[in-house]
């Protein structure tokens, strides 16, 4: 009796303990859906975020179009990801190059694999949004609004999938060791490079650079009509960069430890503030110096550069590191803004491509540079790591920057020469809002344009 009893103890403490451990892998598993479902939320705040920079950051007679597009171009770009750039960034492997199926996916079961489909395509789409809204600003107030939704669904379906399989898919840069943890490259200057090709082939606004009779050019400033909306994107953008950073880290259990365990989510979160903080201090002083007065876009495009500069790196540098990217990313910015607009004369009214280019480019640098997780593989040229990480991540920047550069160019020359590209001299300067949409932002208010 004794041994039947003794017996029955053993098998209902290892039922127990089986139990037990099975209901801490279905909590763990239900936290991590938790974590990257609301690591999503905050990124699709940014939508708000970036349709308020750009509209305060523009004329008032082009609000309502900077709004519309900010709208439409994530629900366009949600419908095309799931059809098409779902399967070609996460589909199975072909040669590095591209993903080949999970096309128009749509499992309706409720297990497992169903499960991780739905808490990874629902993180991805808002990423996938965010490449494709930083085009809008640098093509603000002169193009056309059915011209850009074929661009948006063209960027959400392939170029920014594309590229990004190559990173994030398994693809070939993922093999040779390219780091970038949120987006430095893979969202940013993704959508940085096709806002560069677009402010090129669309030229600049009505007036925005006159030629005198001797033939000096004048750079004439449009200033943004409502500087406290763009204070409140940038806002809303730092805050839904803890989404952005933080949920990269993929799961908010312990895991196995090192830059991809919910552990990492504190330090990611961190680095993260720092180098915002010091983006926007060192765009302000440094555009204090330059201009004699501290500049409010410049200090606002100062802690967004600060925010993309860090978002390769986030995960594999100190704070210390992260507070001299984020000073460096703000110079960088005000030092980019004046070069594209004074020396290359590229009409970019809101800052779009210094901010996310030419930072993005810095940031995954910086991965290079200053990297220390040797856990991970992942040590820059200050730690001891030599050129050896430096030169993968140049790799990865030369790539994606050639991709998402040459499509993108060839897109825009495409759609200028079929549908048009920009409106007409006459509804540029009536303002977009009447002009494409029949509808006034500010409707009861006298706008006067300084064109």
């Amino acid at each position: 009796m004794k041994k039947k009893i003794a017996i029955a103890a053993v098998l209902l403490c290892a039922g127990a303990s089986l139990f037990a451990q099975e209901t801490l892998e279905t909590i763990g598993f239900s936290l991590d859906v938790v974590w990257l479902f609301l690591g999503a939320i905050l990124v699709f705040i940014m939508q708000a975020g970036f349709a308020l920079v750009e509209t305060g950051l523009t004329r008032a007679k082009n609000a309502t179009n900077i709004t519309m597009k900010n709208v439409m171009d994530f629900c366009f770009g949600a419908i095309v990801y799931w059809m098409i750039g779902w399967g070609l960034m996460y589909g199975a492997d072909a040669m590095g190059l591209i993903g080949t199926d999970q096309f128009f996916k749509g499992p309706m079961g409720l297990g497992l694999e169903e499960g991780n489909f739905y808490k990874a395509w629902f993180f991805q789409v808002v990423f996938a949004a965010t490449a494709a809204t930083i085009v809008s600003g640098a093509m603000a107030e002169r193009t056309q609004f059915k011209s850009y939704l074929i661009y948006t669904c063209f960027i959400s379906a392939f170029v920014y999938p594309i590229s990004g399989h190559w990173v994030w898919g398994g693809g070939w840069l993922a093999e040779l060791g390219f780091h970038d943890f949120a987006g430095s490259t893979v969202v940013h200057s993704v959508g940085g490079w096709a806002a560069l090709m677009g402010a090129i082939v669309l030229g600049p606004r009505i007036g925005k650079y006159v030629k005198g009779a001797n033939g000096k050019v004048t750079v004439k400033a449009f200033p943004g009509h409502n500087i406290p909306y763009a204070a409140l994107g940038v806002l809303l953008l730092f805050f839904g960069w803890f989404g952005f950073n933080g949920a990269s880290t993929g799961i908010a259990t312990v895991g196995e430890g090192g830059i991809w365990s919910g552990l990492n989510i504190a330090r990611v979160c961190v680095t993260t503030t720092l180098a915002a903080a010091a983006g926007a201090i060192g765009a302000m002083v440094f555009s204090w110096a330059w201009f004699k007065k501290p500049d409010a876009s410049m200090t606002l495009n100062g802690l967004l550069a600060g925010l993309v500069a860090i978002t390769a790196p986030c995960a594999v540098v100190s704070p210390g590191a992260a507070i001299v990217i984020g000073l460096i990313g703000g110079i960088i910015v005000v030092l980019a803004v004046e070069f594209i607009d004074k020396v290359l004369k590229i009409d970019d009214p809101v800052g779009a491509v210094s901010v996310h280019c030419v930072n993005g480019i810095f940031g995954t640098i910086a991965v290079g540079i200053w990297a220390n997780a040797p856990g991970d593989g992942v040590v820059g040229l200050l730690h001891g790591g030599g050129f050896t990480q430096l030169g993968i991540q140049l790799v990865g920047i030369g790539a994606v920057g050639v991709w998402a550069a040459v499509v993108s160019f060839l897109l825009f020359l495409a759609i200028k020469a079929t549908v048009g590209l920009r409106v007409s001299p006459k509804d540029e300067l009536v303002g977009l809002d009447l002009s494409e949409h029949k509808s006034e932002a500010y409707t009861g208010f006298q706008i006067f344009s300084n064109v």
